[in-house]
């Protein structure tokens, strides 16, 4: 089928390009200068003339080489999709030696673009273009789709095969997303897209496959991006992207796989929850942006996560809640100054911490908004015991018991304040020797200055204030001295005090022995 004469100009243009893979631009010409430099000798890009910034470049705003006015583009720069559809189904053959392909710039497409549950031989690569209705791929098989600094209302490819990529870079959509159990071999591309929904969801790619990396660097998506039960098998890359949907959503990742690096940086901006509940990232979790939902349950709900590191250091503190709850991180590295108020770590598991010093690991072991929780405080010391820091995990262990103290009733709370003080709940036994010699030196002192009267004269030996004060702190007398002299009138109430100091310094040093030898 050569030539229909039901086909327009521009159509025409594009029939005849088809076969060979040729592009057809129907965009304006260039109105500034020809350069004058050596004629080109590779292929001559025959898009539009860039009007600013490559799309998904740092500093370029997302979309912004998408049309605005495509729809009062007039019939010389009108493509019907219907034309686009039999092409891309066989309605032409590939020329001998060239590979058929649709090629289109600067058009304007009426028309729903629709092959659902087709299969497509040939690539689609549309560029500056305007298309008057969603895109509709669902269930379809095809080679690589680029629909690249276009404007549209929506695509939905859910459960589509796609032997290559598939390429919204750059594009203004004004609509959702949909590639729900989509399969890419090569690649998703949404680089400085922008896409507007009013649905739950503007990218919605639950159970979605890429073979190897997604990116959305530099997007500007406003509504969810739901990369539920997803894999990627290599990076996702979200740098400089802006994800809002405030009091919703942001980012939901539950039960994701990613084998590369998860990229969060230069500028990554998320209101809204961001959820990875579940997944599972076995390189770099990076991040390294701005992330707000003080609305939502949790702004970072990373537990029961899997990651071999994660790099933690936004570059404003997190406002919401974070919880790593349950998660097993390979390496974690973070930012002290960044942490919320609120932080959940219980049952979270770590291999090597890095990023802070004691005092600072203490108080971020306890930021959980539902109270005491000892499991933060007991893997904090486990680290610094496999760090080879013995004195850093009794810090830490120290800090959960007085962490817990503050659950306890008053009768607790106040022999727990006594261990504290006296042997440091056993983390501290020094601290009994120093009570042991005030102790010693006060009773010296003392019964030195006014020495008790001996019970029985005639058989009493020297008296000795060292000993005697030394009988009376401990448990069982050493130096016979306690039971032959009787202390009298303030004295003696001194003497009583040493004999229960005594005591209890013994059972705090029990407790504490029995605290410092048992397996850590």
């Amino acid at each position: 089928m050569a030539r229909s004469p039901r086909l327009s100009e521009a159509e025409r243009k594009l029939w005849n390009a088809f076969p060979t893979g040729e592009t057809v631009d129907l965009g304006p010409a260039p109105t500034g200068p020809v350069s004058s430099g050596p004629v080109p000798t590779g292929p001559v890009s025959s898009g539009p003339v860039p009007t600013g910034p490559v799309s998904g470049e740092p500093g370029a705003p997302a979309g912004h080489n998408a049309p605005e006015d495509g729809d009062t583009w007039g019939p010389e720069r009108t493509v019907r999709a219907g034309v686009i559809t039999s092409l891309l189904l066989g309605a032409r053959e590939a020329a001998p030696g060239s590979v058929a392909a649709v090629r289109l710039r600067g058009a304007r497409i009426t028309g729903s673009l629709a092959i659902i549950g087709g299969t497509v031989d040939h690539d689609l690569d549309l560029k500056g273009c305007h298309l008057d209705e969603p895109v509709l791929f669902t269930g379809t098989t095809t080679r690589s789709v680029r629909l690249t600094d276009c404007t549209l209302p929506g695509l939905s490819g859910g459960g589509m095969r796609v032997a290559g990529h598939l390429s919204l870079s750059g594009s203004t959509v004004t609509g959702t997303v949909r590639l729900a159990r989509a399969q890419f071999e090569s690649g998703l591309w949404l680089a400085g897209t922008r896409i507007t929904a009013d649905d739950a969801w503007a990218l919605s790619a639950g159970s979605m496959v890429v073979e190897s990396g997604a990116t959305l660097r530099n997007a500007d998506i406003t509504g969810g991006v739901r990369l539920a039960g997803s894999r990627v098998n290599g990076d996702l890359n979200l740098e400089g992207a802006t994800l809002r949907n405030p009091g919703g959503r942001a980012l939901s990742g539950d039960d994701m796989v990613v084998e590369g690096t998860v990229h969060c940086t230069r500028g990554f901006t998320a209101l809204g929850c961001v959820r990875l509940r579940g997944a599972r990232i076995n390189g770099t979790f990076s991040f390294n942006g701005t992330l707000r939902s003080p609305d939502t349950p949790y702004a970072l709900h990373a537990s029961h996560m899997e990651v071999r590191e994660f790099y933690l250091k936004p570059t404003e503190p997190i406002d919401g809640v974070v919880s790593l709850a349950y998660s097993r991180i390979g390496t974690l590295q973070d930012d002290p100054g960044t942490w919320p108020d609120k932080l959940r770590l219980n049952g979270l598991t770590y291999d090597r911490l890095r990023g802070s010093g004691v005092a600072r690991r203490i108080d971020w072991a306890g930021r959980d908004p539902e109270g005491f929780r000892p499991q933060p405080y007991e893997q904090l010391a486990a680290w610094y015991l496999r760090d080879g820091n013995d004195a850093l995990a009794r810090r830490a262990q120290l800090a959960k018991l007085r962490a817990r103290r503050r659950t306890h009733g008053r009768g607790l709370r106040v022999w727990g304040r006594l261990l504290d003080v006296t042997v440091g709940y056993g983390y501290r036994p020094w601290l009994a020797g120093v009570w042991f010699a005030v102790l010693l030196l006060t009773g010296t002192v003392a019964f030195a200055l006014n020495p008790p009267r001996p019970l029985k004269p005639d058989e009493a030996p020297v008296f000795d204030a060292f000993a005697y004060s030394f009988d009376l702190l401990l448990p069982l007398p050493a130096f016979g001295q306690r039971e032959l002299f009787d202390p009298a009138g303030w004295t003696q109430g001194l003497a009583y005090g040493l004999v229960v100091a005594g005591w209890i310094l013994a059972t705090a040093l029990i407790a504490g022995a029995t605290r410092v030898l048992r397996p850590q």
